[in-house]
């Protein structure tokens, strides 16, 4: 089969060029599908073995001043109540976080002017202070330069900021006209000229997508050689103007997860909350389709009910940080081992 061989192919050669992938994410059959996924793991583990990292992931801010279509802590949502962690509750998080075995401290927000630069370095440096053989990831958008460049000498260690789409067209269908793609991919480039371990990544299924548009979207990874990959379902939420939009598929994140381990196999990339949204056992999944992280939720249990991206988003118990314990036998379930250590880019 022409999609097996282009499957071998991208796992010997990490690369394929722009036909190819569009023809293989729009003809991988079943058999195809089960063929990049055993490749997947195999390559998962021949880098990094059964281990898969757990990050500690708090939700500080859902205050933002965008206006993505997608997003439901959009600026114009009425509906949302908003909060906005204290760098109290945020160290405490932290605090709780590491006495359970968290190594990695995942600090993620929507794009919150009130949130002072200031206050966050501040945070970093207690942070960096207090727990030493810690990792501190950030979340927060698009900045300018120097303020990067000022956390980054604070203590930050990673930087997340999913380009969502590599496709201008797209993300003017995505977006609104005050945001700007060349920007987010400037911002990106920035990150890893700093030194940040630097991930990126984009929604699958989100509304006007394209087979070309995924395509673009792993070129462009590529050309990034990012050290994180962020891939996950797009899913409808309804106090947005896609709020009757068709929600992504399970398949054909799977499927994605997968080309991008074999196109990247040291990257780190996550098994999402949004994969076991949409499926019970999606996150397991996503483990068994190549991914290597999963970040369970150390925000105050309020704060987790309000940041809500999408609708329906998990609340089992496992997706919390308390409960790792039942998340540990969910993963050894699929032959996978969570450790405890940083679990830094290879």
């Amino acid at each position: 089969m022409i999609t097996k061989q282009l499957i071998d192919k991208l796992d010997k050669n990490k690369y394929l060029n722009k036909d190819e992938f569009v023809y293989l994410i729009d003809n991988c059959g079943e058999d195809s599908k089960s063929y990049l996924a055993d490749k997947a793991l195999k390559q998962k583990e021949a880098v990094f073995g059964k281990k898969i990292y757990i990050r500690g992931l708090i939700e500080i801010s859902n205050y933002c001043k965008n206006n993505c279509f997608y997003c439901g802590i959009r600026r114009d949502n009425k509906s949302i109540c908003r909060y906005r962690l204290s760098k109290e509750e945020i160290l405490e998080c932290c605090r709780i976080g590491y006495d359970i075995g968290f190594r990695t401290f995942v600090m993620q927000g929507a794009e919150d002017d009130e949130f002072p630069d200031e206050l966050l370095i501040d945070i970093i440096e207690r942070i960096n202070e207090k727990y030493p053989d810690c990792a501190i990831t950030l979340s927060v958008g698009e900045r300018e330069k120097s303020v990067y460049q000022a956390f980054y000498e604070a203590g930050a260690n990673r930087y997340l900021l999913r380009h969502e789409t590599a496709d201008e067209e797209h993300y003017r269908k995505l977006h609104p006209k005050s945001m700007s793609l060349k920007h987010r991919k400037q911002c990106l480039y920035d990150l890893k000229k700093i030194g940040y371990q630097t991930g990126t990544g984009f929604m699958v299924g989100s509304p006007f997508q394209t087979s070309t548009n995924l395509a673009d979207d792993l070129l462009f990874i590529k050309e990034l050689n990012p050290e994180m990959v962020g891939i996950g379902p797009y899913i409808s939420q309804k106090d947005t103007p896609f709020k009757n939009q068709k929600s992504g598929s399970l398949e054909k994140t799977l499927l994605m997860l997968g080309l991008v381990r074999l196109m990247l196999p040291r990257t780190l990339i996550p098994s999402t909350t949004a994969l076991g949204t949409i499926s019970e056992g999606g996150r397991e999944m996503g483990l068994l389709a190549g991914a290597n992280v999963i970040m369970p939720n150390l925000s105050p249990e309020g704060a987790r009910k309000l940041y809500n991206l999408y609708d329906n988003k998990l609340h089992t118990g496992l997706e919390a940080a308390e409960h790792l314990h039942k998340l540990k036998k969910k993963v050894l379930s699929v032959g996978q081992e969570i450790v405890t250590d940083r679990g830094d880019y290879k």
